[in-house]
C-alpha cells in the first residue's frame, strides 16, 4: 500500500512540473501570451537571422514576435509581419531595424520610435527599415582594409 501512494506522489510531481514547463514554454515563445495584439509589416533588403518567432523589441523590451517572413517576387525584398503588443502605440515615422543580440549571439527586429504625434494602425506597413548587417562581410572589409586609404 505504501509502494502505491509513493508513485501517486511522483507521478503527481512529475505532472506538475510538465505542466508547469509547458506553460513557461508557451509564454517564452509568445505561443500563449495571453495579450492583444496588432499586426505591422515591413519590408527588408536582408533579413538574414529573422525567422517566425524572432522577438520584436521597443528599447530592448520584447513586445512582439515575427509572425511571417516571405520574398517578395516584384521587389526580391524580404516581406515581414510581425506583432505589437496592445496598449504601444508607435509612431507613424518610426523605423524598423535588424539588430543583433551581440557578437554571437541572435538577430531581433528593433522598433526605433519616431516623435510623430500619429501612430500605426493595425495593418499599416512601416516604410523605414533597415536590414541585418553581415558581421562576417563587415569583418573582411576590416582585415582587407582599403587600398585607397591607405597612406604612402
Amino acid at each position: 500500500m505504501s509502494e502505491n501512494k509513493t508513485e501517486i506522489i511522483v507521478g503527481g510531481a512529475v505532472l506538475a512540473v510538465a505542466i508547469g514547463f509547458l506553460t513557461y514554454a508557451g509564454q517564452i515563445t509568445g505561443f500563449s501570451t495571453g495579450q492583444e495584439e496588432y499586426e505591422l509589416s515591413a519590408s527588408f533588403r536582408s533579413a538574414d537571422g529573422v525567422s517566425v518567432g524572432t522577438d520584436v523589441r521597443l528599447a530592448g523590451v520584447k513586445v512582439g514576435r515575427v509572425t511571417a517572413l516571405e520574398l517578395d517576387p516584384a521587389t526580391y525584398r524580404a516581406s515581414a509581419a510581425f506583432t505589437v503588443r496592445s496598449g504601444i502605440e508607435v509612431p507613424d515615422d518610426s523605423a524598423i531595424a535588424i539588430s543583433s543580440e551581440g557578437l554571437l549571439g541572435g538577430n531581433y527586429v528593433e522598433i526605433l520610435p519616431g516623435g510623430s504625434p500619429f501612430f500605426f494602425a493595425p495593418g499599416d506597413q512601416v516604410e523605414f527599415t533597415q536590414g541585418s548587417v553581415s558581421l562576417v562581410s563587415l569583418l573582411m572589409k576590416f582585415v582587407a582594409g582599403d587600398a585607397e586609404e591607405a597612406p604612402e
